[in-house]
């Protein structure tokens, strides 16, 4: 489909029923590993349970909702995640606890599916008309005596931390409010496996699984330092995909080796761009050249190369850094490549550090298990953040009210009315708050 037709019928308001309707369809085929009769809640009942805590970002919501159901009748469990039962938080611990994540991973490209084929994704499109998609790895969970068998293990003077890290794959684009939450990759011992995984191993399981399915949007690789090796860079571009990842001396010695004889023979390229931000003048200098060895020795890959380096009208250097990429670099798109690589700060300070710190609170341990219950809960917390983002994409009421009030009262209003009120359903919730408010939403018919 092309983009003027996609952006043609591009719904103007998406149904938080039809995000729960999904959810609720494969949290109904999560496997159930009890034996006998006792299967009073259902699986999909603790899933969407689960879910509910972090949608709602209220740790007590499934306690508010049977107090709710003893008095009124009727729970907002029921009403707005379609759940028959409410169970304790310990069944909910006990029943997820040997579910995989990747049972619940279907979400995030229903997600992003439904968001390019309504057209929502073209604003995403940057140099080349790629998604950039940036990757990080972060700790969100750390302790001296709760372990699985899936936790990792440092030790220091004789005492072993045990953890568990994840890799966040997300959709950014530069000057874009929204960042779309991909399916993480956790760090966790693999089998045959003697030693213990670690970030660029994830990713590369990440491209190899849920590369094909991503790489016919046409996507383009970030990375901080740590990425820019070849075994990475290959399993990238084997997947179809591009990359532009940042690229350090000290780590790629040989390649600035390469830069600096080019360098000496007039084979690096410079151009210089002036601006003016305010009264205060800056100079961009870029610094680019192609097909360069990423490493030393036979078989090689080669990269190609560009640099800025942004100084003030006093002298004072603002910025520098530099990118290897698989897009042959010119004159004409060095300013492009360089501004979708410095986009790779977003899936930390947009992704990681939201989800540490605006709410979600990704590090506390919300329930480890013995087996996966720790990244399941962190995968339906991840998936949390990404329905809000849809919702704010594409929700005109949701929209309105979240330009109206910050985050954080955002949640506490949202806490407080589904505690004390039954909603018929979400689109009442938020009819309810517009009309309270007193805002304007647009005209979606």
């Amino acid at each position: 489909m092309s983009t003027n037709n996609r952006s043609q019928s591009k719904p103007k308001i998406f149904s938080f029923s039809r995000l729960v309707k999904a959810a609720r369809s494969i949290f109904e085929q999560l496997p159930d590993k009890r034996t006998g009769d006792n299967v009073t809640y259902s699986m999909a009942d603790a899933a969407m349970g689960a879910f509910s805590v972090f949608f709602t970002q209220s740790p007590s919501f499934l306690d508010f909702q049977r107090t709710l159901k003893a008095s009124q009748g009727c729970s907002n469990t029921q009403t707005l995640f379609g759940m028959a039962n409410i169970p304790s938080d310990n069944q909910v611990r006990n029943l997820l606890d040997p579910v995989p994540p990747k049972t619940v991973f279907p979400l995030f490209f229903y997600a992003v599916n439904t968001l390019d084929e309504t057209g929502y994704l073209d604003a995403y499109r940057s140099f080349n008309g790629d998604l950039l998609m940036p990757f990080d790895g972060t700790r969100y969970f750390s302790s001296k005596k709760v372990h699985c068998d899936n936790c990792s293990t440092t030790e220091h003077n004789g005492v072993v931390t045990y953890s568990h890290s994840v890799v966040t794959p997300v959709i950014v684009a530069p000057g874009n409010p929204h960042i779309i939450p991909l399916e993480p990759e956790f760090i966790i011992p693999q089998d045959g496996h003697e030693k213990q995984d670690c970030e660029n191993a994830a990713a590369k399981r990440w491209l190899s699984e849920y590369g094909p399915q991503y790489s016919s949007l046409g996507v383009a690789v970030l990375g901080d330092d740590l990425y820019c090796k070849q075994p990475l860079c290959e399993a990238i571009t084997e997947q179809g995909m591009n990359f532009i990842l940042v690229c350090k001396p000290n780590s790629h010695k040989t390649l600035y080796d390469w830069v600096d004889g080019l360098e000496i023979t007039g084979g690096v390229k410079t151009i210089e761009v002036r601006r003016l931000e305010g009264k205060i003048r800056y100079t961009d200098t870029y610094r680019f050249v192609n097909q360069v060895p990423l490493r030393d020795g036979k078989g090689a890959l080669d990269v190609n190369w560009c640099e800025l380096t942004t100084i003030r009208d006093d002298g004072e250097q603002m910025y520098k850094n530099a990118f290897a990429t698989n897009h042959r670099v010119t004159a004409a798109n060095v300013t492009g490549i360089v501004r979708d690589g410095r986009a790779r700060w977003k899936v930390e300070n947009e992704n990681n550090n939201t989800l540490k710190t605006k709410g979600y609170n990704l590090t506390h341990n919300f329930g480890h298990g013995k087996e996966h219950l720790s990244s399941l809960l962190a995968t339906l917390n991840i998936l949390s953040f990404l329905f809000h983002t849809v919702l704010d994409m594409m929700d005109s009421k949701y929209q309105s009210i979240r330009r109206f009030m910050p985050r954080k009262q955002f949640f506490d209003d949202l806490r407080a009315l589904t505690r004390y009120f039954c909603f018929d359903n979400w689109d009442a919730l938020m009819a309810f708050m517009v009309e309270k408010l007193e805002l304007e939403v647009p005209d979606t018919s």
